[in-house]
């Protein structure tokens, strides 16, 4: 039945990209603005897909965006859906089996996160090298169609080590500051409290978000690269005594975006020889 979803999907897709990508990315909260760069664009809105799961939230428009960006074909998903939304971490990484159909293989998983690591500051872009999957979901359950290779997975590089290299290389030659780090994925849609977030830093966590590790997981079930990378959009509750915002969230996102773009920018043209 799934499979037959992903095809009505694929066809409707196949009908409207005039431009093969070969790279993905997944644009988190506020970072939206670097599909507009994109030239020679088609803009396909999420609700149009058959069996596609719509975002519903501020900040997270729900389009694909296909063009180029220097002459690398890219499609752009400009929103994403998450588990307190309601779904399951299957239904939420569709659009990853969906790119994969489309015979993508490279992918850039952006997001916005909580700052756990007391270095950190709001602003700062952090490349991921590891997770910790505090939703305890898995879009891998309930798929009994698996084969054992393809259920029980090795996560042990996640995150393509070359993809990692070769961003802290592009960082250093544009002269803009990145932290690495673990990120941790909480379910929401409430803030984590200050308990939560002692206990996020005593497993070694340095960021926190709501999204992105179901679809690393499915990414890597599915042989596709993966490079990932937390826009730190404010300071998680007990590091800093504030209230915290969704408000805050895409307010610092829109503050970086200027450095978010010319970063990623810089890795698109770069990562198909990484």
């Amino acid at each position: 039945m799934e499979q037959q979803k992903l095809n009505k999907s694929f066809q409707f897709l196949e009908s409207k990209i005039r431009l093969r990508p070969a790279i993905a990315i997944i644009l988190g909260s506020g970072l939206g603005s670097l599909a507009d760069e994109l030239t020679e664009k088609t803009i396909i809105n999420c609700i149009d897909i058959p069996h596609y799961p719509a975002p519903r939230i501020p900040g997270h428009a729900g389009l694909w965006v296909i063009g180029k960006l220097d002459n690398v074909p890219v499609l752009a998903l400009k929103g994403r859906v998450h588990t307190y939304e309601g779904y399951t971490a299957r239904q939420v990484t569709y659009p990853i089996n969906l790119m994969n159909k489309l015979g993508l293989t490279k992918l850039i998983i952006t997001n916005a996160a909580g700052g756990i690591n007391t270095n950190f500051n709001t602003g700062d872009l952090m490349i991921i090298n590891d997770h910790i999957n505090f939703l305890f979901d898995s879009p891998l359950i309930g798929d009994n169609t698996l084969s054992a290779d393809q259920r029980f997975i090795d996560l042990s590089r996640a995150y393509d080590f070359k993809y990692i290299q070769g961003t802290l290389t592009v960082a250093q030659l544009l002269k803009i500051p990145v932290q690495t780090g673990v990120l941790i994925c909480f379910k929401g849609p409430s803030y984590e409290t200050a308990a939560e977030i002692k206990m996020a830093r005593i497993l070694g966590a340095d960021a926190g978000t709501m999204s992105t590790i179901p679809e690393v997981i499915a990414a890597n079930q599915l042989k596709m690269r993966v490079l990932g990378i937390s826009c730190i959009t404010n300071m998680a509750t007990g590091i800093i005594n504030k209230k915290l915002s969704h408000k805050e969230v895409t307010e610092t996102a829109d503050r970086i975006k200027d450095k978010f773009v010319r970063l990623m920018k810089e890795i698109l043209k770069r990562l198909p020889d990484w």
